[in-house]
């Protein structure tokens, strides 16, 4: 019973690709929240500063997970491997070459090599990015092909929308404090995620669905992805306002890997969509 249970829910969507449920949504979700506590605690125990300057350096490594689910929704890494860069193993792939990169990059500061191990850290993330996406271009001149309208149809609406959402709580709701980078990246995430769902689904050729639950149901009943940008806002915003509150007046420290939770559920998957819609895989 337990196994069927476990089958159903968590190994049959990740080898067969499957729809999202509540169940693993929230199953998910549960290891999110304590993967950022665990790993806060970690990097305190470690003597690492968790600031913006931290957190920034590890953005390529975000968008090194959107390419590497583009990677395997090529169909080029064989099974089993192709296992380890689906949603939730890849979380763990990532974390596991990104902490050996950052204990590269501290030794290498310590012995004067480099002066900044941030640097170091996000130089790793950032060649990591570089050689994902030769097999990407690859596939792309090969088999598919690569189509810079949709690219760039993607982020032009992406932008536009982030921009616009950034100039109302700016001056509309006039908090200033939505000028960090951290926010605006925030903000850019999610509407590069709604853009690219929208478009995947209601203009492009190939027939793309959302997995997600709330979004899949947001879309059935409103007949359209676009509402996708709907949904966004209700979750940005209030996110922003309550961030804020608990940055001031909680754990700055804790404040900066819920922000970096945040900006990558909405960027890796916003970047692996975009991705996939370039090559039409």
């Amino acid at each position: 019973m337990i196994g069927d249970f476990i089958y159903k829910y968590y190994v049959d969507p990740i080898v067969n690709g499957g729809a999202y449920t509540i169940v693993d949504t929230l199953t998910y979700a549960l290891i999110l929240i304590i993967s950022v506590y665990l790993v806060y605690k970690w990097l305190n125990k470690a003597g690492i500063a968790i600031n913006q300057e931290f957190i920034l350096a590890i953005i390529p490594y975000v968008v090194l997970g959107g390419f590497l689910r583009v990677v395997e929704d090529t169909g080029i890494i064989p099974y089993p491997y192709y296992v380890l860069l689906i949603t939730p193993l890849i979380f763990f792939s990532i974390f596991f070459y990104a902490i050996f990169v950052l204990v590269i990059s501290r030794f290498l500061e310590q012995k004067k090599f480099i002066k900044n191990y941030h640097k170091g850290f996000a130089a790793g993330g950032i060649i990591a990015c570089a050689i994902t996406l030769v097999p990407l271009v690859w596939y792309g001149i090969v088999y598919t092909q690569i189509n810079l309208f949709v690219m760039f149809a993607i982020l032009g609406v992406a932008c536009v929308s982030a921009l616009s959402v950034w100039a109302f709580i700016k001056y509309a709701l006039r908090w200033d404090y939505v000028d960090d980078i951290l926010y605006k990246l925030l903000i850019f995430g999610h509407m590069l995620d709604a853009s690219a769902t929208s478009f995947g689904i209601d203009l492009h050729e190939m027939a793309y669905v959302e997995q997600h639950v709330v979004g899949s149901a947001l879309i059935e009943a409103t007949g359209t992805a676009f509402s996708m940008f709907g949904l966004k806002l209700v979750v940005v915003i209030p996110a922003i306002y309550i961030l804020q509150i608990y940055r001031q007046e909680g754990n700055k420290e804790l404040f900066h890997l819920i922000i970096l939770a945040m900006i990558m559920v909405g960027l890796a998957p916003g970047i692996r969509d975009m991705v996939r819609m370039i090559l039409y895989v």
